[in-house]
This record gives structure tokens, sequence and C-alpha cells, in this order.
């Protein structure tokens, strides 16, 4: 069976077939729990507790060990997909602070075809939730976590063994403050998501044993919280990474108008996610905190509380379908808070995606379907960026509306993947992209 298959075969398996695995504690960890953080009953080794000083330089490796994939096959030429390292590097928040963030390097065993150097993706995962047991480095480690308190699944591994099956390497991102137990996670920060995803491919090159350097072209991959990860990513390379040699970027479902995503996600599945960006919200600009506090009722602040150590399954478990009026003091959505708070609006307008030009060529795709992440505001992102010049490919993906905003959501997860590979694989091996701003006024 060739390199491609087998490990895309690997894949299918981690997720459908390992079935469920508890997260415990290994001996080595059980050693040193009372310095570990334990998160609804899952213990976070000790790795992830950053250091009190942190170097001065963004992209620094701060610490790195092995990591073991939950599933790999043995080969002539090494383990497939690859060697996995975790790690933790420095980043600098969006208030211009330094951070700790941590992640994962594969090494792949599967040869790079293209021409010039091994190229580096930088995956920023989906939507994981906010408690640092759903990390998506742990998830490589144990793609489904089931323990009667948390219900986490690692559903970005299958994006990650397709690219390492092209000969790419791989790097991932947990963001600011998931893993890293000095915090919390700043959910769908632009400026905090962009430089982890920018600092990660940094950091890559510091890898014991890693091909990668700084001549190696650099994709970024991202789907919903990740789409707007490397969306905003692309917007600021030129100022704050113009040492990583940007090929290409696939931004799928991007939430860029967070205005937009708050009036699509309430009362759905995910309505936890909303919890989970005011939490970010809060921690990023504490100034914010007495509007939160004098429009949440007690339901509403225990929710918070509540939603910032779960990750998405347990989130909708407990919060699918819940309405945000029913945490607020007035019965206000908080849709309704926001458009009745100047303060509110001015930060969230911060939060805008669209208004910078992206560096290289973007791949920018969404379903048609879409209303959870509405699919409206995601085109909108490139008409915004075909405005400013920017080589863009605009990919809408038609699929029947199937009643479930979640499934509405992530069913072009799905179909556009193998897609989106192609494509971002391509631009590393130096392909030329074609635009297709002039047709986009015609797309759906």
């Amino acid at each position: 069976m060739p390199v491609r298959r087998r490990l895309l075969a690997a894949a299918l398996t981690a997720l459908s077939c390992l079935g469920v695995q508890a997260l415990a504690a290994t001996a080595a960890e059980a050693s040193t729990a009372s310095a570990s953080v334990v998160s609804r009953g899952v213990t976070i080794p000790e790795f992830y507790n950053p250091p009190a000083e942190l170097p001065d330089a963004d992209g620094t490796l701060i610490r790195s060990e092995p990591l073991r994939l939950a599933l790999w096959l043995p080969s002539l030429h090494g383990p497939l997909p690859g060697r996995a390292t975790r790690l933790m590097y420095k980043s600098t928040d969006a208030n211009g602070e330094p951070v700790a963030v941590t992640g994962a390097y594969i090494e792949p065993t599967a040869r790079w075809t293209g021409s010039g150097p091994r190229p580096l993706v930088v995956v920023a995962p989906g939507t994981m939730g906010q408690g640092d047991q759903c990390a998506a480095s742990l998830g490589l480690e144990h793609p489904v976590t089931v323990n009667g308190q948390t219900v986490s699944v690692g559903y970005e591994d299958l994006s990650v063994y397709r690219l390492l099956a092209r000969g790419t390497a791989v790097v991932v991102t947990d963001y600011v403050g998931l893993g890293a137990t000095d915090r919390l996670h700043t959910y769908v920060n632009r400026v905090d998501e962009a430089h982890a995803v920018l600092d990660a491919a940094r950091a890559a090159r510091s890898v014991q044993g890693a091909s990668v350097t700084a001549d190696s072209p650099v994709g970024l991959f991202g789907y919903s919280q990740g789409g707007g990860a490397t969306a905003a990513a692309a917007e600021l390379q030129p100022q704050y990474a113009p040492d990583v040699r940007l090929a290409g970027t696939y931004a799928g479902a991007p939430p860029a108008d967070l205005t937009k995503v708050t009036e699509g996600i309430d009362g759905t599945e995910l309505t936890g996610a909303l919890g989970w960006s005011l939490n970010g919200f809060l921690q990023s600009d504490p100034e914010l905190r007495p509007i939160a506090e004098a429009h949440l009722d007690a339901a509403g602040k225990d929710a918070l509380a509540d939603l910032s150590t779960m990750c998405v399954g347990d989130a909708i478990l407990r919060y699918g379908y819940a309405k945000s009026s029913t945490w607020t003091t007035d019965g206000q959505t908080l849709s309704e808070i926001i458009d009745s708070a100047p303060q509110l609006q001015e930060f969230l307008d911060t939060q805008r995606i669209g208004r910078l030009r992206p560096a290289g060529p973007v791949r920018v795709a969404t379903g048609t379907q879409d209303n959870l992440v509405p699919h409206g505001q995601a085109r909108q992102l490139a008409v915004d960026w075909c405005a400013q010049g920017a080589d863009v490919v605009y990919e809408p993906v038609v699929l029947p509306d199937v009643v479930s905003p979640l499934l509405n959501h992530f069913g072009p997860l799905l179909t556009d993947q193998g897609a989106a590979v192609d494509w971002l694989t391509d631009r590393l091996a130096g392909k030329p992209a074609a635009s297709t701003c002039a047709t986009l006024p015609s797309q759906p």
C-alpha cells in the first residue's frame, strides 16, 4: 500500500476504531502530581506549566520532549506518520506581554516530492474548548477522552495525518492558554491566535531532528477557529514575522466578524462558545468586566465559570441549544447587550479580520449553508481581501441544509479538506495560484 494511503488509513483508524481512552496520570506524572494541574479529572502533564521567566525572542523554544502519537505504523523508513515532539515556545499576546504557548511538531517519515526544501505547515486547530485537557497536542496523544467529567475529541488529527502523508512537516499550536496552565485560553482573540500560529513556525526550526529551516516555505491550515487564526496570521505576518516564508494560507469557515458570529451561535448546539469568547475577552481586557458584572445573573456567571474548563463535547452536552438570554439579568441576549454597549462594540471591532491585506495567496472556503459561523461574513472576508488586491481563491462549499447548525458547519470541514490540502501543498511546491476575485461576485 502506498505511504499516503497507509497514513490516511492510520488516521481514520485512530478516529473511528481506537475507542475511548481515558487520560490518566502515568507513573511519571503521578510522581509530580503536586506540581500538576487537574482539569475535570484529567491530570495535565507538568510539561504544560510555564516557567516564571520567558526568553525575549518570539518563537524561541522553551522546552521540548518526545510525544507518543496514539496511532502509528512501523515502516522500513521509520514510524508512520512520523516522530512527534511536544513543544513549549515563547510568543507575545495582544497586550504586548510575553506568553508561553504549547503545541507539537511532527517530522514526517514520508518523503517530500515537491521542489525545494521540505516545507512546514502550521495547523491551527478548530474549536477545542477552554479547558487545558482540550489542547490539540494532547489530542494527538489521546484522540478520544471520556472520563465521566469531560469529553474531548482530537478531530484535527485527521488533517495533521493528511498533511504528513504529503511529506510536509507539521507543527500544531495549542493557542494562548490552551494547554499552558498559567492562564485562560483567549478564544478567538485575533492577535493572540495569529502570534501563536506564526511563532509555532519559528519554534519548529529549533526542534532537535527537524528538517525544516528558515528557508522552508510555510503554509497555514485552519478551519473554524483555526480559519480565523490563519486568516489573522496571514494579515499580521508582514509586520510580526517577516522571517516566516509564507507560501499559502487556507482559512476555512473563518469567524472574521465576531458580531455576526455571536448572533449565529446563540441558541445552537455550540452556545457554549459564547462563554469561551466572553471569558477570553475579559482576560484580554479586564475593563470589560464591569459590563459583564452588570448584565450577567448568577446562572450566567456560573455558566462562564463552568465553561472555562470544558471541551467541545462537554459544552454541547451541557449547554447545547441554550439561549444567552437565560444568562442575563434582564433577559437580553449577548448580541443585544453588545448593540447597547459601545465599549463592547469597540472591542469586537478590534477583532475584525479583513482590514489588512494578507501575505501570499489565500484560500477562503465557506459552506453556503453554514449558519453557525455564518457563511455571509466568511464570504465578506474574501470580498474585503479582493478589494485590497490580495491573491484570493474563494471556494463556496455547496451542501444541503441539514437543519443542525453544527452539522451545517462541520460538513464542509470534511468534504473540502482533501481539496484544501491539495491546494496548500501546491503552493508549498511553488505552483502559482489562480485568483478567483474576478468571478467572486457571481459566486454564492
